[in-house]
């Protein structure tokens, strides 16, 4: 990655507790050139420098899909380009083999059990190579980024409630509160 932008949208869905898939869709459809634009000027590079076009086309909103598909579809029709569709649970999956500065982490090696846990993905995967991975389980009804969520709303710290929580956690000394019994490594 040689360089990134962002826009988020927190104060587009804060008032609502959560995202609401309309709004995420047309914020994109407004924000995509911009962000693309301002991502390309921090690479020192143009549209024309690009060798390929990638793009998210699964899982995730249908609208925010829609938006990137077509917008990468138009680019690399406009440019000549080929285009790579993504899966981003992949992202997450093999996110872990970068580093911050660039290199390859060579210290993970396969196979290996993955946990996403997302906004709207929770699930297990065995891991055994690039592309070979297999869902052991996931949620049946809501992810642990929606279960921060809710739980942020009905204690009041408002949307998003996952950083919330986590620096409120953070910041508390470690007692167990309920004494659950532990485990003892076997000897055999």
């Amino acid at each position: 990655i040689i360089a990134h932008a962002l826009y988020s949208q927190i104060d587009d869905h804060q008032k609502y507790g959560g995202v609401v898939p309309e709004i995420a869709s047309r914020s994109q459809l407004e924000k995509i050139m911009p962000v693309t634009q301002a991502t390309l000027q921090k690479a020192g590079l143009s549209l024309a420098d690009l060798d390929a076009i990638a793009v998210t086309n699964r899982p995730g909103l249908a609208g925010s899909l829609l938006v990137g598909l077509s917008f990468a579809k138009g680019l690399a029709w406009a440019l000549n380009k080929p285009i790579i569709g993504i899966n981003h649970l992949e992202g997450h999956l093999f996110s872990c083999f970068l580093q911050a500065d660039g290199s390859v982490n060579k210290a993970i090696t396969f196979p290996f059990i993955a946990l996403t846990a997302s906004g709207g993905h929770t699930a297990f995967y065995l891991v055994k190579d690039f592309g070979d991975y297999e869902l052991l389980a996931k949620t049946i009804d809501d992810a642990a980024g929606e279960l921060f969520d809710k739980v942020a709303k009905m204690l009041g710290y408002g949307y998003p409630g996952g950083a919330t929580i986590e620096k409120l956690a953070r910041a508390q000394e470690f007692k167990d509160f309920f004494a659950y019994p532990r485990t003892k490594k076997s000897d055999k």
